[in-house]
């Protein structure tokens, strides 16, 4: 059986990554790890770091996108135009709640789904 441990980024600027999530989502930081920091992101615990060149096996910067759910779609849109993130895209689900997709800074994406 398997449970969420973390979701790990990996950035060419730490601090800058770092920033985006505390700024925009609030994430608060956890402690300070090897190579960056750990993060809470709403329970989910997210590793910020550079490339660890110990490391052997080929590693990526980023990850696709993680989501989020908000009451306040329109606020929460508001917020990250206001900071100036890229929206990639706004679209209707399924269901009708909107979606956005935003770029992040470690070449990752965030999606924010409407809370019905």
């Amino acid at each position: 059986m398997f449970k969420m441990n973390h979701v790990h980024l990996k950035t060419p600027d730490v601090e800058k990554t770092m920033k985006f999530y505390m700024d925009n989502f609030g994430a608060t930081v956890k402690g300070p790890m090897a190579g960056g920091f750990q993060l809470d992101l709403h329970g989910l615990q997210v590793n910020i770091t550079a490339i660890n060149q110990t490391q052997k096996h080929r590693q990526y910067y980023g990850i696709e996108h993680m989501a989020v759910t908000t009451a306040d779609y329109e606020g929460a849109m508001a917020k990250m135009r206001a900071n100036g993130v890229e929206v990639l895209e706004e679209l209707l689900g399924a269901t009708g709640q909107r979606i956005a997709f935003l770029q992040c800074p470690d070449g990752a994406q965030m999606e924010i789904i409407e809370r019905k």
